[in-house]
């Protein structure tokens, strides 16, 4: 069937067109089916229906035009097409039926060449989510997510790497590990996430003080110049699969082991790391909520690295409280910067940040075995770390004598006080994260939540719990009132909730 090109100014994400529903039935396909652009076999598009586009009309978003050329066509002609066999692949592992290595890495590399469909990608999640994979199948699977984007292979090693499975807001440990690990001769090229449902991920962290979206070229180059960077990793084109998979596994909110396992591994495989060292948060109110959980979560990340060739060791770590007093871009980075410059800042941040940077000293053979924390300190405490951040801040294009000064939060604030006396004796990760979030965290730089009162730490009523600072006043409204509406720390003696009768008398 010829039809008349209508562009769409509009990115869809994928490859897509629009057919009024009278032409689709002429054609006889439905809503999800394909077409092949001819003239252009190689463009195959997924089918949208309505009737928005007139009859004798084929609308075709900005991918698609692109792909065409520069101009679209004023004409184009559609034939139907089969799905591709990565959807039967998908149907197999709904039937409980064990892929080969081969059909998983057709599933991935349709992933990343959009031609799945929304509503496949979302079995492909959902039943990884419900029968799991195999050790086998995990293997290949994030094999096949590493073989199907960029790769960076550096010609010196070790390569070192962390991640941390987060879940835990204020964890801004990147910014101290990274350059005590770098500043006692080691390679690490540390790319990192955006904030997704959090208030700030290491990328937003790191943007405050220099930019953080580079080519895996780029980030080679720079980590070999310095030894170390801090970037946002969707800005390459390393694991691509991995954005697809969370894109389908947000608004169902699931996790599924298998994908949580390949989306780690895959992304340190990628850029060419040896040994790994993975933070494990655990308990109430994160990810891993149990010691056992977090232990087994352990040995798989370890188990999947020896089948990748990589070492991996795991730090179990307290996840019930934040890290530091700090939720959000610019509120993290000055606490950080503090701690650097000064030594002064959190506990739970010094000790977490050189607790994690001395394993990968020890695996890296930078330090001797249960030295590697006594030298993460002192490099921390002879100001090393700090030079050596600095270092990686002008490389990446920032400026490299900021302080911790120079950093500053919102100019809108608010407290939220203290009901009565007593003890901090329970703190809700989730909704500290809600209120920086709604504060404008982690869009606004300046938003986010100070903590004033940390568990088992003594308050007067009145006093503040914490201070919401915001770089929009109608944002800082709504974050309060929702603080207020329920707290996120409860205080020892305070009244939850006054229940009421409803009898009318």
């Amino acid at each position: 069937m010829e039809l008349k090109v209508q562009p769409l100014q509009i990115k869809a994400g994928k490859y897509k067109v629009v057919l009024n529903t009278e032409d689709a039935r002429e054609l006889g396909v439905h809503a999800g089916d394909r077409v092949q652009l001819k003239d252009h076999s190689y463009l195959t598009a997924i089918v949208e229906t309505g009737d928005m586009i007139p009859a004798g009309t084929v609308g075709v978003y900005q991918e698609c035009c692109e792909k065409l050329g520069k101009v679209c066509p004023l004409t184009i002609k559609l034939v139907p097409t089969s799905r591709p066999n990565s959807v039967g692949f998908i149907k197999k592992m709904m039937d409980r039926q064990k892929l080969t290595q081969e059909e998983i890495y057709q599933i991935i590399q349709d992933m990343v060449r959009e031609n799945l469909t929304e509503i496949e990608l979302a079995a492909f999640v959902t039943t990884s989510y419900i029968h799991g994979m195999t050790s086998d199948e995990v293997e290949w699977l994030t094999r096949a997510m590493i073989d199907t984007g960029e790769k960076i292979e550096f010609d010196t090693h070790p390569i070192m790497d962390k991640h941390s499975i987060g879940g835990v807001p204020g964890n801004k440990i990147s910014l101290l590990v990274v350059p005590i690990v770098a500043a006692n001769g080691l390679l690490i090229p540390k790319t990192s996430s955006r904030a997704i449902t959090g208030a700030a991920g290491t990328a937003d962290l790191m943007e405050v003080l220099a930019p953080v979206e580079f080519t895996a070229e780029e980030i080679k180059t720079i980590t070999e110049k310095v030894g170390g960077v801090i970037t946002w990793g969707g800005a390459t084109n390393i694991a691509p699969a991995d954005d697809r998979l969370i894109r389908a596994e947000y608004p169902l909110s699931i996790d599924p082991r298998s994908q949580l396992l390949a989306s780690i591994m895959a992304k340190k495989g990628a850029v060419g790391a040896d040994c790994v060292v993975i933070d494990i948060p655990t308990g109430i109110g994160t990810k891993v909520p149990t010691m056992d959980e977090g232990k087994k979560l352990a040995r798989d990340l370890i188990e999947l690295g020896e089948r990748l060739g990589m070492k991996v060791e795991c730090a179990m770590t307290y996840g019930a409280s934040p890290v530091g007093r700090t939720v959000g871009p610019a509120l993290e980075v000055r606490e950080a910067l503090k701690v650097l410059e000064t030594m002064q800042g959190p506990n739970s941040l010094i000790e977490k940040s050189t607790g994690l940077a001395g394993i990968l000293l020890e695996m890296g053979g930078a330090a001797a075995r249960d030295h590697g924390k006594e030298l993460a300190m002192e490099t921390l405490r002879s100001g090393k770390a700090l030079n050596k951040l600095k270092e990686i801040i002008e490389a990446q294009g920032g400026n490299p004598n900021v302080t911790h000064t120079d950093i500053n939060p919102g100019e809108h604030r608010a407290e939220l006080a203290a009901p009565a006396d007593g003890y901090v004796i329970e703190f809700n990760n989730k909704r500290i994260v809600e209120i920086a979030r709604l504060a404008g965290a982690p869009t606004d730089d300046g938003a986010g939540v100070w903590i004033n009162k940390k568990k088992g730490e003594i308050v007067k009523r009145g006093e503040p719990l914490i201070t919401i600072f915001a770089d929009k006043g109608w944002k800082l409204t709504n974050a309060i009132k929702n603080a207020e509406s329920d707290y996120p720390i409860i205080v020892e003696g305070m009244l939850l909730e006054r229940v009421q009768s409803v009898r009318v008398i």
